[in-house]
C-alpha cells in the first residue's frame, strides 16, 4: 500500500511539473542523480527514446516503469527545451546483514531465506522486504512452539548511499504442553491413544527428550498417528471433528484438546484385484496382508500396496500405480477393497552414473553392481547396489536415484551418489588399553590404496603387551568374478605376564597368503596357508648341569619347569625336568579355511542383517604340534522401534590336537590342584595342560568380551591364579543400541545397553553352567579421529569369589 501511495504522489507530481509545457519530441534525454545504477540500465526500462513524443500519458508511464525497478527511492521528469530530464534518487544497497540471537535456526538457513524474500547483501534495499523478512520468521519460530519470540530489524546508514540490516532475535522459550485432553474416546484409554504420540505433557523426562515441547509439525502427526491407531482396528469412520489449541498469557503453556468420533468396527468383506496382471494373481494376493473376515486395518492395506508394488518393482514396472478402492457398507458393517494394479511399461536401465567419487575409480564401485545398464529395471537389484557400497570402508554416504529419462516412457538412469571418507591414513600416536596399557604406534594403511579398492598396510606398534610389525596387501578382485588375494608377512613378542596370562613370553614370526572365494550376495568362502616360527620363553631359570668338583659348581643353566605349574610341564615331553631348546621353538604349517555370511546393512554400525562367521584352523601334519581350532560367531540386528536396534550375538570356540603329544607326555601331576597364590576358585585350578597347545588357548573376559571382569581373566588358572586358557569357550550377548543423546549417531557414535555372558573352560567337557559368568551395563562406541574408542560401564551380576572385576573400562587407539 506504501508502495502505491508513494507512486501516485510521484505521478501526481511529476505530472504537475510538466502540465504547463506542451508536448514536445524529444531530441535527447539526460539522467541526473545516479551514483550506482548506470545510465543504460536507466535506458533499458525507460520506455521513451529520442524522437519520440512527450505526453502526458508516456510521460506517467515511465515513471511507473522505473518506480517499478525498486531500485529508486525518487523519480522526477522534467525538460529543458526538447531534451528530457529523469532525475531519480536511488535506493541505498545493502552493504551487510547481520543476524543475531537465533539458536533454534541455522544463520546459514536464515540467509537463504531471506535472499529468496529479497535481502541479501549488495541488493537494493526494500523496507517493506524487510518486513516481511519479519513477519516470515516469526511464522516459522511459531511453528516450533516459540510463541516468546521478538523478531526486530534495524537499518543503519552507511557512506556511499549503503546500509547495514540488523536482524535481532528474542527467541524466548518453547511453549510446553502442559494439559493434552482427548475427549470422546470409550474404547481405549487416553494413556493407550497417546502411547505413540511425539507430543507429551511435561514429565521428568522431558529435560532430555524434549517430548512437552509444542511444535505444529508433531502435533499435525499426533493427530495422524492418532487416526492411524482407531483405522488400523478397524474403525473406518472415525474422525477428528475438532483440535484446540489454547496458549496462557505469558505465552509458556499449552492446552491442547481433541474431540473425536470413534465409530463402528468394520471388517473385511473380500479382497479382489483388478487390472494388468503382468504378475500371476496367486502371487500378488499371497502379497496382501489381510484376509477375508479380517478386522480392517488402513495399514495393512497400505503394505500390501507396498509389497505389490516392490514385486512389480523387481520385474522392472519401476513406475507401477496400485491404487486401493475400499468400498464401505456401513450397514453391515464391512469393507469389500479391491486393488487396482496399473504395471505402466516395462522399463530398463539406460545408463548408470557415478558422482561423488573424486578418489575412487568408477570401475571399484562398478563391480559392486547388482543392477546392470541395459537390464531391466530392478529395485531389489539397486538396493542390494546400495548395501554392497555400504559395506566398503571408503564411503560415508551412498544415496542411489532412479530418474526417468527425458522424453522416455521405458527408461532410467540409475545415479549413484557417494560421499568419500579418508581410506588412508599415517598415524604416529598413542593410545591406551587397560590391558595392553600405553600403546606407541606407527601405521599406515590405505582401505583404498589409489582409488583402485585394494588394501594396503603397514604397522609397528609397542606396548607393555604386544611389540609388533606387520606387513600386509590385499587384492578384493585379484579376478573379475570376485576372489580376492591377499599376502601378510609380521613379527611380534607377547608378553603374556602383563595380560593377566600365566607367566611366559612369545616371538613369532609368520608369512602367509590367503584367498577369498564369493558364493553369493551374503556367502563368502576363505581359504590361507601360513607359516609361523615360535620361540616360547617359560619356566624358571636353574642350574642343569654340574661339575665333579666338591662341592660341584655348575656349569650350564637352562629353563626347567615350574613345580606343578600346567603350562610349562606341559612341553617337557621327554620328562628330563630341562625345557629344552626344540621343546621351546615352534615352527607351523598352518592351513585356514573360514565360511561367511554377512547380511548387514553397515560395516561399523549396522541397522538391520546378521553375520555369520565360521573358521576351521589346523596345523598341518609335520609342524612342530598337530592341532586344529574351530572358531563360529553370530550377530543379528534388528530394529524394533525408531532408532532403537536390538542385537544378539554369540561366539564358540574350541580346539584340541591330534598328534601323539599328550600320550607320549611323561610328566603326571603330583596330587590335586592347590593355589599357592591369589584368591582364585579351586575349581578353576588345572594341573596339566593337555589338547589344545597352551599358546593357542582361547580366554574370555575384557572390554570385547565378558565385560565387567578383567581382559582374560575368566577361565581355567594356574596355581598363582594367573588364567591359563582353554581348549572350549563360548559367550553370548544382547544388546538394545540407540543413538548418543544430542548427537544422534553421527560421528559413528552408539550407546549400547547390554548382558553379557560366558566363560573359558579347560576342555569342552568341562564345560558347566555353574561355571559361567555375566555382566549387565552401557557401553558406548566412538569411531574419532584418534582411533575407535570404547568405554563400557558394566556391573557383574553373575561372579564367584576371587574373580577380577572391573566397573569401568575404555580403550582408544586399538582397532575394534
Amino acid at each position: 500500500m506504501k508502495k502505491i501511495i508513494l507512486s501516485l504522489f510521484f505521478l501526481v507530481f511529476s505530472y504537475s511539473t510538466l502540465s504547463a509545457s506542451t508536448e514536445f519530441v524529444i531530441s535527447d534525454i539526460r539522467v541526473e542523480g545516479l551514483q550506482r545504477i548506470t545510465e543504460g540500465t536507466v535506458f533499458n526500462y525507460l520506455p521513451l527514446e529520442t524522437d519520440d513524443r512527450l505526453t502526458s500519458y508516456n510521460t506517467r508511464s515511465a515513471i511507473r516503469e522505473l518506480y517499478k525497478t525498486g531500485f529508486f527511492e525518487d523519480v522526477q521528469v522534467s525538460h529543458d527545451g526538447t531534451i528530457l530530464i529523469i532525475t531519480v534518487k536511488e535506493r541505498p544497497a545493502i552493504s551487510e546483514i547481520d543476524i543475531s540471537g537465533n539458536k533454534a535456526l541455522k544463520t546459514d538457513d536464515l540467509m537463504v531465506a531471506l535472499h529468496d524474500i529479497g535481502l541479501s547483501e549488495g541488493d537494493t534495499f526494500d523496507q517493506l522486504a524487510l518486513d516481511r523478512v519479519q513477519q516470515e520468521l516469526v511464522k516459522q519460530y511459531y511453528s516450533q512452539g516459540k510463541y516468546a519470540v521478538k523478531v526486530s530489524g534495524t537499518v543503519s546508514r552507511l557512506d556511499r548511499n549503503r546500509v547495514r540490516v540488523s536482524i535481532n532475535i528474542d527467541e524466548g522459550k518453547n511453549a510446553r504442553v502442559r494439559h493434552l485432553n482427548i475427549v470422546g474416546n470409550t474404547l481405549f484409554t487416553e494413556k493407550e491413544l497417546r502411547e505413540a504420540f511425539e507430543t507429551a505433557t511435561t514429565n521428568w523426562t522431558s529435560f532430555w527428550t524434549k517430548d512437552d515441547q509444542y511444535a505444529r509439525e508433531k502435533l499435525s502427526g499426533d493427530t495422524e498417528i492418532l487416526r492411524s491407531y482407531y483405522q488400523d482396528r478397524g474403525y473406518v469412520d472415525f474422525d477428528i471433528e475438532s483440535t484446540q489449541v489454547s496458549i496462557s498469557p505469558n505465552k509458556r503453556d499449552i492446552y491442547v484438546t481433541a474431540n473425536i468420533h470413534e465409530g463402528e468396527q468394520y471388517t473385511v468383506k473380500d479382497i479382489k484385484l483388478a487390472g494388468d496382471m503382468v504378475v500371476q494373481e496367486a502371487t500378488l494376493r499371497r502379497l496382501i496382508m489381510t484376509n477375508d473376515g479380517d478386522i480392517f486395518s488402513r495399514s495393512r492395506m497400505e503394505r500390501s500396496v507396498e509389497n505389490i508394488s516392490a514385486i512389480l518393482a523387481n520385474v522392472g514396472y519401476a513406475f507401477a500405480n496400485v491404487s486401493p478402492s475400499p468400498e464401505i457398507d456401513r450397514e453391515n458393517r464391512t469393507v469389500s477393497i479391491t486393488y487396482f494394479v496399473d504395471p505402466g511399461k516395462r522399463v530398463y536401465v539406460r545408463r548408470v552414473l557415478f558422482a561423488g567419487n573424486t578418489k575412487t575409480k568408477d570401475e571399484v564401485l562398478r563391480r559392486e553392481l547388482r543392477q546392470f545398464e541395459g537390464a531391466w529395471f530392478s529395485q531389489a537389484s539397486v538396493d542390494r547396489t546400495k548395501i554392497r557400497l555400504q559395506r566398503l570402508t571408503y564411503f560415508d554416504e551412498v544415496n542411489i536415484e532412479t530418474p526417468q529419462v527425458p522424453g522416455s516412457e521405458d527408461q532410467v538412469d540409475v545415479i549413484v551418489n557417494v560421499k568419500e571418507r579418508p581410506s588412508g591414513s599415517f598415524s604416529a600416536g598413542l593410545g591406551f588399553s587397560q590391558v595392553q596399557g600405553l600403546i606407541l604406534s606407527l601405521a599406515i594403511n590405505q582401505d583404498n590404496f589409489l582409488g583402485s579398492g585394494n588394501k594396503v598396510g603397514m604397522s609397528i606398534s609397542n606396548s607393555a603387551i604386544l611389540t609388533q610389525v606387520s606387513l600386509s596387501y590385499t587384492n578384493p578382485y585379484w579376478t573379475d568374478n570376485g576372489i580376492s588375494r591377499g599376502f601378510f608377512i609380521r613379527y611380534s613378542d607377547f608378553d603374556q605376564r602383563q595380560a593377566n596370562i600365566a607367566s611366559f613370553t612369545s616371538s613369532e614370526g609368520a608369512l602367509g597368503v590367503n584367498f577369498g572365494f564369493p558364493v553369493s550376495e551374503v556367502d563368502y568362502v576363505g581359504a590361507g596357508l601360513s607359516y609361523r616360527d615360535t620361540s616360547l620363553n617359560i619356566g624358571t631359570v636353574r642350574c642343569i648341569a654340574f661339575n665333579s668338583a666338591t662341592p660341584p659348581v655348575c656349569t650350564e643353566f637352562g629353563l626347567r619347569p615350574i613345580p606343578n605349574d600346567p603350562l610349562s610341564n606341559s612341553l617337557d615331553a621327554n620328562g628330563n625336568g630341562v625345557l629344552e631348546n626344540n621343546e621351546r621353538e615352534l615352527q607351523t604349517i598352518q592351513g585356514d579355511i573360514s565360511w561367511s555370511r554377512d547380511s548387514r546393512d553397515h560395516f561399523l554400525n549396522p541397522n538391520r542383517g546378521s553375520l555369520h562367521r565360521l573358521s576351521v584352523e589346523v596345523a598341518i601334519p609335520g609342524s612342530s604340534r598337530e592341532y586344529y581350532k574351530l572358531n563360529y560367531r553370530f550377530a543379528k540386528y534388528l530394529p524394533i522401534w525408531r532408532s532403537l536396534i536390538f542385537a544378539i550375538k554369540g561366539n564358540v570356540g574350541y580346539g584340541d590336537s591330534y598328534d601323539n603329544y599328550d600320550r607320549d607326555l611323561v610328566f603326571t601331576p603330583s596330587g590335586p590342584p592347590v593355589i599357592i597364590a591369589g584368591d582364585c576358585d579351586i575349581e578353576d585350578v588345572v594341573t596339566l595342560d593337555s589338547g589344545l597347545p597352551f599358546w593357542e588357548h582361547f580366554y574370555a573376559g575384557g572390554v570385547r568380551d565378558v565385560r565387567g571382569f578383567n581382559d582374560n581373566t575368566l577361565g581355567p588358572k594356574d596355581q598363582f591364579c594367573r588364567a591359563v586358557g582353554g581348549d572350549f569357550k563360548t559367550t553370548g550377548t544382547l544388546e538394545l543400541a540407540f543413538p548418543t543423546p544430542f548427537l544422534g549417531g553421527r560421528g559413528g557414535t552408539r550407546l549400547a545397553l547390554f548382558l553379557d555372558v560366558g566363560n573359558a573352560f579347560e576342555n569342552i567337557s568341562a564345560w558347566d553352567a555353574d561355571r559361567l559368568r555375566a555382566s549387565a551395563g552401557i557401553s558406548m562406541t566412538w569411531q574419532a579421529p584418534v582411533g575407535p574408542i570404547i568405554i563400557n560401564l558394566a556391573y557383574p551380576i553373575l561372579e564367584k569369589p576371587g574373580d577380577d572385576t572391573e566397573t569401568l573400562q575404555f580403550s582408544f587407539g586399538a582397532g575394534f
